[in-house]
């Protein structure tokens, strides 16, 4: 299902597949044709791409079809094992961690996963965790920082589990201890948004040393639904409160929130993922092979004096 804007890439794609169809049907040779189509498709997609507004980027950050925390783990890391548990109450699938390698390097991986489709969503609660799953971060901060292994974690998520019984299990002390812990790593950590970056449950697993972003991904401190909820009593306007958000990647470089973004295909991730994930890889690669040789201390430095800095303005005299 196309998003509304990608309706007339849509039409085109929709049209050069006839026409190819055609053109083995009835044997004949149509390549000017649809070579002369692919070049107008290329150039729409890439000029729609390009204008896109901070409402039309929300939608794009939650595209079905979008590579998932999963999706990046079968190709940026290798010999992925999956560690379950919180050794308290549970396990939670909306929370995926583990031990992997990246090159000749062991790491520790922690990523939030939506599903694919309906029935993997409701597995996975949406990519919102419970207070189980980041006490299972908890436990895998301590795993990395006991056999000094870097940290990876893949954001994704609306935000932490907002029900009753996740407030009556400890969520907002949960999230606090996973921001505080995470912070204390005395290994490096690097955070990449993978799509949607929502509020505390974002924040409790991107205390990095390097916080990355793809192109058309979102984060921000709450939804424009939510936002627009409570400023105006009324959902409809989420695209008036994107706009105040300023939540896009290249919103949260310029205010100093991310340290990077990470080019998307044309299109967006959700046309080519494996492009999606193939950026991704080489772009983690670089930020950990940059945080290498740095010492214990001189990492959590970096890291405190990176979220002081946040929010810091100069007043005119």
């Amino acid at each position: 299902m196309p998003l509304p804007f990608e309706k007339p890439i849509d039409d085109l794609e929709a049209r050069i597949r006839d026409m190819r169809a055609y053109a083995d049907e009835q044997d004949v040779d149509l390549s000017g044709e649809i070579a002369a189509l692919e070049q107008r498709l290329a150039s729409l997609t890439r000029e729609t791409f390009a204008k896109l507004d901070r409402w039309q980027r929300v939608q794009v950050a939650r595209a079905a079809g979008r590579p998932t925390a999963l999706d990046y783990l079968a190709r940026v890391v290798e010999d992925f094992s999956e560690l379950h548990g919180d050794r308290a109450l549970g396990d939670d699938p909306a929370l995926v961690g583990g031990l992997a390698r990246l090159g000749d390097h062991g790491l520790v991986v922690l990523a939030q996963q939506k599903g694919r489709d309906t029935k993997e969503n409701i597995h996975r609660n949406f990519g919102m965790a419970h207070p189980s799953g980041y006490r299972k971060a908890l436990r895998l901060f301590d795993l990395a920082d006991k056999f000094g292994l870097p940290v990876l974690s893949l954001i994704d998520t609306p935000g932490a589990y907002p029900g009753i019984t996740a407030e009556e299990q400890g969520q907002a002390w949960v999230i606090a201890a996973s921001i505080q812990r995470m912070s204390r790593l005395r290994v490096p950590a690097v955070s990449v948004v993978i799509g949607e970056g929502g509020s505390g449950g974002a924040l409790a697993l991107a205390v990095a040393n390097r916080v990355l972003i793809l192109e058309h991904a979102i984060y921000s401190v709450i939804s424009p639904e939510s936002c627009a909820a409570i400023r105006w009593r009324d959902a409809a306007e989420a695209p008036r409160a994107a706009e105040a958000l300023k939540l896009t990647a290249d919103d949260l470089l310029e205010q100093g929130v991310v340290d990077s973004v990470i080019p998307e295909p044309v299109g967006g991730a959700h046309k080519d993922p494996d492009g999606a994930v193939e950026a991704v890889r080489v772009a983690v690669s670089e930020a950990f092979a940059a945080l290498r040789d740095h010492s214990s201390e001189s990492l959590m430095a970096q890291r405190h004096e990176r979220f002081r800095r946040m929010g810091r303005v100069l007043e005119a005299a």
